[in-house]
């Protein structure tokens, strides 16, 4: 049955009707359900992500990056943010560059954004050896912001990467994973924060589960800069862990505007030696 907009209009006034309409009969039965329906509400209609804003109420950029750990806020409502970079990466003599690292945000609801990665390309240097450079997969995802509470903020991340990528750069696979950032203000200078993942990538034509932990120290000197140390750990099914120790500071242009530096130390027999990136980021507000 089609409802009209008058009928429509009769259910949403009259409790009962609303209740049944999230599938009770009545005001004891469909308590949970409602309850439910208005936790999903405030998850995805919640007012703007506070962590995007500072004391005055003001937006304030809130990047993804330079950290491994992803940002545990949301873009607000109807916002673009661009974040890109360049990372040099030394893995004992061979080096390999990737670039835009770029990260497109949306702000679809008040805590829901939707998010793109657009492919890296990769070079490897010196060419040959059995290396190959070109683009990487594309990643399409969600981010649900379901903080703030009891002075932490949290969000859940889950994304899935299209095999889109060069011959040899490429997984070759639909590698889905899941991620958890989180961040406590310890107080008006220090924060910490960190974040729990499961991925999924695609090695062989078989997905190798990786769990990764993270945890970060971020220190704010002054209003517009802050720096962050913080420890990062990959733990695939198959193949060694990659630890690194990371560390890098961001600087805000302006209230929307923020370039990043970082560099990390790998600290496992499988991880990177080291390496080294920049980025700039840039936050776009709907009119």
């Amino acid at each position: 049955m089609v409802l009209g907009r008058a009928s429509t209009a009769t259910r949403l006034w009259n409790p009962d009707a609303l209740l049944a309409w999230f599938g009770g009969t009545s005001m004891v039965t469909s308590t949970p359900r409602l309850g439910l329906a208005l936790a999903v509400a405030w998850l995805l209609l919640g007012s703007r992500a506070h962590g995007q804003t500072d004391a005055n109420g003001e937006v304030v950029i809130s990047t993804d990056r330079p950290a491994v750990s992803n940002s545990s806020v949301v873009v607000p409502r109807g916002s673009l943010e661009i974040e890109n970079g360049f990372l040099a990466t030394d893995t004992d003599g061979a080096y390999l560059a990737d670039f835009p690292e770029s990260n497109v945000r949306y702000g679809l609801l008040g805590k829901t954004e939707l998010r793109l990665s657009v492919p890296d390309y990769f070079l490897h240097l010196p060419s040959g050896s059995g290396t190959t450079s070109g683009f990487g997969d594309l990643a399409l995802g969600v981010k649900q912001q379901v903080g703030p509470f009891g002075g932490f903020d949290l969000s859940a991340i889950v994304f899935v990467s299209f095999p889109t990528g060069a011959s040899g750069v490429s997984s070759g696979g639909y590698d889905p994973g899941l991620q958890l950032p989180w961040s406590y203000k310890v107080s008006a200078k220090w924060t910490a924060g960190g974040q729990v993942a499961f991925y999924w990538p695609t090695l062989a034509q078989q997905h190798n589960f990786t769990g990764e932990t993270a945890f970060f120290l971020d220190r704010q000197f002054g209003k517009p800069w802050d720096a962050f140390m913080e420890y990062a750990g990959d733990f695939p099914d198959r193949g060694g862990s990659r630890q690194v120790l990371h560390f890098g500071t961001a600087y805000k242009l302006t209230q929307h505007q923020q370039i990043d530096f970082h560099v990390a130390v790998g600290i496992s027999g499988a991880a990177a030696k080291n390496y080294i990136g920049i980025g700039y980021s840039v936050l776009f507000l709907p009119r």
